[in-house]
């Protein structure tokens, strides 16, 4: 593991609040680009937190940026993009991701490279490249959840999103949350654990903070999405099977300008009592024949977990099977 080491810069002749951009705009544009590092403001100073090779990048990015306010008397975020896509044009001369490439990298995670390791993975890669909406559908242990993190991380880092939500419904709960202890990510927090244990594996705890605390990083119940719209957004609903068909109409019409999103669950795990129709179910059949809307299917093949995962569901589905009306 690389450490991690502190470099502080003294910016005391800078208006920070311009070369930082309206709300830290231009910061979380830079921040978004080094997920593995971390920016803090002190007064004049920016303080930054991680490998040297990164901040060596980020101190270039800022010695540019202020080159350019000097030079032109404001900054923009086209001024940012240019910056940062110099650098990523440098770094992936070549290898650019595109709908059509056969490039398996996905996100480059504090922990490990997060990759499509099989031809389905692959496949649900394409899919959230070329489409604004996917559905991915099947048992657990495929990856859905895990590589949908990884897509919204890879999509915040190259700047397409300005944020991630996250989202999942709260069937034990009833959606009524206020009863519980803590605050309201507190309160949700055993909902979306698979989504939280993906973020913590792919990004680092200081990390990981700031981007919550600057709510870059969103974590809510999908009942509070009610009466938003979510504009360059990355949108994630896991165990969407355990939505209603009211929810989701409404989680579906929340997207915005710029927005995509993916939709994950298992038919095989609803939770709903049993007159309830599940939303997952209800959005497969209404959808399917929409452009910018695509499905990807898992089953037992594409278990990455532990074997015995793979042959458990493989079991379910054969006694599901046989236990058929005929």
């Amino acid at each position: 593991m690389v450490e991690a080491t502190e470099r502080v810069i003294e910016l005391e002749d800078i208006n920070l609040g311009e070369i930082l951009g309206y709300n830290d705009s231009f910061l979380n544009m830079i921040e978004n680009r080094f997920q593995a590092a971390t920016i803090i403001i002190r007064g004049h100073n920016i303080i930054l937190r991680g490998t040297e090779e990164e901040l060596n990048k980020i101190e270039g990015v800022l010695r540019e940026m202020i080159y350019m306010y000097n030079r032109n008397g404001s900054l923009n975020e086209d001024d940012i993009s240019m910056v940062l896509n110099f650098i990523d044009a440098i770094e992936n001369a070549g290898t650019k991701i595109s709908p059509g490439s056969t490039q398996t990298i996905i996100y480059n995670g504090v922990r490990s490279v997060i990759k499509a390791k099989t031809p389905k993975q692959r496949e649900y890669f394409r899919k959230v490249l070329e489409n604004d909406l996917v559905f991915s559908i099947g048992p657990a242990g495929t990856g859905k959840t895990f590589l949908a993190v990884a897509f919204a991380l890879a999509a915040l880092k190259r700047n397409e999103v300005s944020r991630i939500i996250l989202s999942r419904p709260a069937v034990e709960a009833g959606e009524s949350l206020g009863f519980l202890p803590g605050d309201l990510s507190e309160k949700i927090d055993p909902y979306l654990r698979p989504l939280m244990d993906a973020l913590q594996d792919m990004l680092s705890t200081e990390k990981l903070k700031v981007l919550k605390e600057r709510n870059i990083i969103e974590i809510n119940p999908l009942a509070y999405m009610r009466g938003r719209t979510l504009n360059n957004s990355f949108v994630i609903l896991d165990e969407a099977q355990n939505a209603t068909s009211t929810q989701m109409k409404m989680f579906l019409t929340r997207l915005g300008q710029g927005s995509k999103a993916i939709i994950t669950g298992d038919k095989s795990q609803v939770d709903l009592p049993k007159r309830v129709t599940s939303g997952l179910v209800e959005a497969e059949r209404i959808l399917r024949k929409i452009d910018g809307i695509d499905f990807v299917y898992f089953d037992h093949h594409d278990v990455v977990r532990h074997k015995l995962v793979a042959d458990i569901i493989k079991a379910y589905d054969s006694s599901n099977k046989k236990a058929e009306p005929k």
